[in-house]
């Protein structure tokens, strides 16, 4: 069984506990209704690599899927989103006050399926855990503050998205390593692999918000700006722009001109913004690389491959 398969069946049958309470019902919808689940196979898949046992893995993986969604849950409250994968938030669909609790349930029970790993690698999972858990919180929080400023640096925004992206993924990919008892040196080189790969994700979502390298999906084109959202494309035009232009971005930013994303793409063009956010994303692709070229002894085309296709996108 394929990697996404396994988990989609190992959290159905793991939801079948979950009927005989209203508190649950939010939880079941959210996990029903789609995703990729990326982090639970990365991480199943980094214990296979490093020759760990995947059954042992599995509550781990399945806690890693229901503490990201729990994530989702309360983040799509804190935007007043109102849709999540297409369909209505658990807040619009419930209300706040069941979203609020529901992702509350969600984060113990991530806790309550990592009690199942098997007992010798719990004190380092439980410690990477809670250490990934609070940098997101703060990566969170940083967001909400990024909103109300109006000045925001490249290397603030960086840490930001590190924290609030970045950290998940390099969890799964040192919980790989853990349950596969490498050494500590290799759990910090795929960590860091981790790092890096989940920093050029998150810019590329920024990069293909403005530059979709495929329409098929209607997606509205420059949803970003439209929100002032202090994305990647658009802090680098700030930092770039002289005086002139940086007066017509932040006028163009805040007006209601209709057509303001393809005027605002025609300052960034002039500023190399499309090329630069580009040189930026492989860079940080480029030092994940270095990372996992260091690691010796393990067949790690599998994550070579899988990082070369979630970088491979259109949207």
């Amino acid at each position: 069984m394929k990697g996404k398969e396994l988990i989609e069946a190992e959290l159905a049958q793991y939801l079948t506990q979950f009927e005989h309470h209203s508190l649950y019902e939010p939880v079941k919808y959210l996990l029903n209704i789609g995703g990729k689940r990326i982090r639970p196979i990365i991480l199943l898949d980094a214990v296979s690599i490093f020759e760990g046992n995947k059954q042992d893995a599995l509550p781990l993986a399945l806690a890693v899927e229901v503490f990201h969604n729990f994530t989702l849950m309360h983040d799509d409250i804190m935007d007043n989103s109102s849709l999540r994968r297409g369909n209505p938030t658990v807040h619009e669909k419930w209300n706040v006050n069941n979203a609020i609790l529901s992702g509350d349930a969600m984060m113990i029970q991530a806790y309550q399926l990592i009690e199942k790993i098997p007992v010798k690698f719990q004190p380092a999972i439980y410690k990477a855990f809670n250490k990934m858990a609070l940098w997101l919180c703060e990566g969170q929080q940083d967001d909400m503050d990024f909103e109300e400023r109006d000045q925001v640096s490249i290397p603030e925004y960086m840490e930001m998205i590190k924290n609030k992206t970045s950290v998940l993924i390099g969890f799964c990919f040192e919980a790989g390593a853990i349950l596969g008892n490498a050494s500590k040196e290799i759990q910090e080189k795929i960590h860091l692999f981790g790092i890096n790969l989940g920093l050029a994700f998150q810019l590329q979502d920024d990069y293909l918000d403005l530059y979709p390298k495929s329409k098929k999906m209607g997606k509205t084109v420059g949803g970003d700006l439209l929100n002032k959202k202090k994305a990647i494309p658009y802090l680098i035009a700030l930092n770039e722009a002289d005086e002139t232009q940086k007066s017509q971005i932040e006028l163009l930013i805040n007006s209601q001109d209709e057509n303001r994303v393809e005027k605002l793409t025609a300052i960034f063009e002039k500023i190399g913004v499309k090329e630069k956010t580009e040189a930026m994303i492989s860079d940080y692709f480029e030092l994940s690389s270095k990372s996992l070229s260091s690691i010796k002894g393990y067949d790690l085309s599998p994550i070579q491959d899988f990082a070369k296709n979630l970088m491979a996108r259109e949207q």
